[in-house]
């Protein structure tokens, strides 16, 4: 076999497709390998650089070939398809892997440690034990309405409903004693989510960088942890618009012919952390608008001329390029900074 300067792995569960090329550009490898044949296959290989597709198991997989000498690197699935000239199945994907990767203008994912997919972890599992409250909530609600019983908004309110319920003898038994099993439900993912909130507050103590991200007006604890887990290399993007744009807090472009137009933000890159980021924003806005905090004179111009919806998503991307700056340099937020430029000519 030549010797291989390029391999693309397209990986799943149990099947994983190689596909290498050599010097001359020629596809001198293409095998289909099983689970238990991958590693002792790999490492009769020479050292060579490989491409993954950055997805649960890739990091896994990118550690372990990073341990037999090679040096695996992760590319983005939407960075990849346009290498894949038609149809989708196992080599057409490790062929196009395989290609992007030879592209010098390509990104790569860094592989995450154990320590930052167990920290993940710990994110989505808070956020699906939010989502099954919302469901849990919501269904608590709906059939009480059945029996004419009805809350106001609120978690605060979930609790007194059900005591009411319990209360109400005109609620047929069969009802009561599924609604007491529902209230069982919710107490329970209460109390797990109590637990998984004190475990991330105990992540966030004790991570440097999420204290000092923490300091910024519309960041709170579970916002600074959240950028500080799924922040790959702050370094990595080469202006805080450019982290901004990674998170999807960008406007998308529609021009053409020397004509610009905007439209909507792009709402690419990870929904959880922009919307973590919009959240503190509107927090941030709602308190402005009721004459709370001291909003900066850059949000208060942008109130004047703005509906507080927009302006919630500006000042969530000029959130997010604070956050990258002060992850980059590692400097504390400084708030007089917002008053200096705002006093300067423009």
């Amino acid at each position: 076999m030549e010797k291989l300067i390029r391999i693309g792995i397209d990986t799943s569960k149990s099947v994983f497709q190689v596909h290498g090329v050599d010097a001359a550009e020629e596809a001198v490898l293409k095998k289909k390998l099983r689970r238990r044949e991958f590693v002792a296959f790999m490492a009769r290989l020479e050292p060579s650089v490989i491409a993954l597709e950055a997805c649960g198991g890739s990091h896994y997989w990118a550690r372990g070939l990073s341990a037999l000498g090679h040096t695996a690197k992760l590319i983005a699935p939407q960075h990849v398809k346009p290498y894949v000239p038609r149809g989708k199945n196992d080599t057409a994907d490790a062929a196009g892997l395989c290609e992007a990767l030879s592209r010098p203008s390509m990104r790569f994912v860094p592989v995450k440690s154990p320590d930052e997919q167990a920290a993940l972890m710990l994110v989505g599992v808070r956020h699906r034990l939010i989502g099954n409250r919302t469901q849990l909530t919501n269904t608590i609600r709906s059939y009480a309405a059945e029996f004419g019983l009805v809350a106001a908004k609120g978690l605060g309110k979930i609790e007194p409903l059900l005591e009411r319920v319990l209360a109400d003898q005109t609620v047929p038994s069969l009802a009561r004693a599924l609604f007491e099993s529902l209230g069982r439900e919710y107490a329970g993912l209460q109390k797990e989510l109590k637990e998984v909130d004190a475990k991330l507050m105990a992540w966030h103590r004790q991570n440097e960088c999420s204290r000092r991200l923490a300091e910024v007006p519309s960041l709170g604890p579970i916002g600074a942890s959240m950028l500080t887990m799924k922040t790959p290399d702050p370094k990595a993007f080469r202006s805080g618009r450019y982290f901004a744009a990674w998170i999807g807090l960008t406007a998308k472009d529609h021009s053409s012919g020397g004509k610009l137009k905007l439209g909507a933000i792009t709402r690419a890159g990870d929904p959880a952390l922009r919307a973590v980021l919009v959240s503190g924003a509107t927090a941030v806005i709602r308190q402005a608008m009721s004459g709370k905090g001291k909003p900066s004179p850059w949000l208060q111009a942008l109130l004047k001329r703005k509906p507080p919806k927009l302006a919630a998503v500006a000042l969530a991307n000029k959130t997010a390029r604070i956050a990258r700056k002060l992850m980059a340099t590692g400097e504390h937020y400084d708030p007089t900074r917002i008053l200096q430029t705002a006093a300067q000519p423009a």
